[in-house]
């Protein structure tokens, strides 16, 4: 039975963001991307701008995709890490599938905020600091009528990240792998390691190479990664 893995992206990216670490088979694994409104089909949609609303809103869809399964694991890369945090806190409650892993990818802990911020920055201004938190530029965004159509939910995305604060001191009873490009220099090994906090079934973290967008880049090792985890004795009880 293959473990299905919700998967959160990144902010202004939209399901097929995970569409090249789909192309990668496994026996264990079955990637599960989760759309958020605003872009790709859903691009009529009103982008969220709180996560915590954008995961009660999502919450029955999410049932939707893994309804049938006995177990789900979640990913989440940036602003989808705490997406994938609050949603495994929603499905834990309702008992019901199990969670069986959460993989938080680029992120600090839930309790902290970026100190440095895009949102209300004119557009040139705004792309130049997210090009700087990143490390990173989708080339579309280069192209003048396309940066018209992809920068509402962008904007959206880095507001809903920037004021998130989780809400609950509640640690989650599900363990957690938290992900970091060993060269990320948005996210730094001490931040990565504030989500062990944040579960009291333990914490273990892992560097893939590369930086801030490893999964970009180089999606095989995530794959394989997220393939060897859920793989691992004991995951299923």
């Amino acid at each position: 039975m293959r473990i299905p893995v919700l998967c959160f992206p990144f902010a202004g990216a939209g399901a097929s963001a995970f569409r090249r670490c789909q192309e990668y088979g496994s026996d264990t694994v079955l990637l599960t991307p989760v759309q958020l409104p605003g872009r790709e089909e859903r691009f009529g949609e009103q982008p969220y701008t709180d996560v915590v609303a954008a995961v009660d809103d999502l919450l029955p869809a999410v049932l939707d995709q893994v309804a049938g399964s006995p177990a789900v694991a979640l990913f989440g890369h940036s602003l989808g890490a705490v997406l994938a945090y609050e949603m495994a806190h929603r499905i834990t409650a309702l008992g019901r599938p199990e969670v069986v892993k959460l993989f938080v990818s680029g992120s600090p802990g839930p309790w902290t905020r970026r100190e440095t911020r895009a949102t209300g920055l004119s557009d040139d201004e705004f792309l130049r600091q997210v090009r700087d938190f990143a490390g990173y530029s989708h080339p579309a965004l280069e192209h003048p009528d396309l940066r018209e159509l992809l920068l509402p939910p962008l904007r959206a995305d880095v507001e809903m990240h920037e004021n998130y604060l989780a809400p609950s001191q509640k640690p989650l009873t599900v363990p957690v792998v938290s992900v970091r490009g060993e060269t990320d220099e948005l996210v730094s090994r001490e931040q990565a390691a504030e989500w062990e906090a944040s579960t009291t079934a333990g914490c273990r973290q892992v560097e893939l190479p590369g930086g801030h967008m490893y999964l970009v880049d180089s999606p095989v090792g995530l794959v394989r990664l997220l393939d060897a985890e859920l793989a691992a004795p004991g995951v299923l009880r």
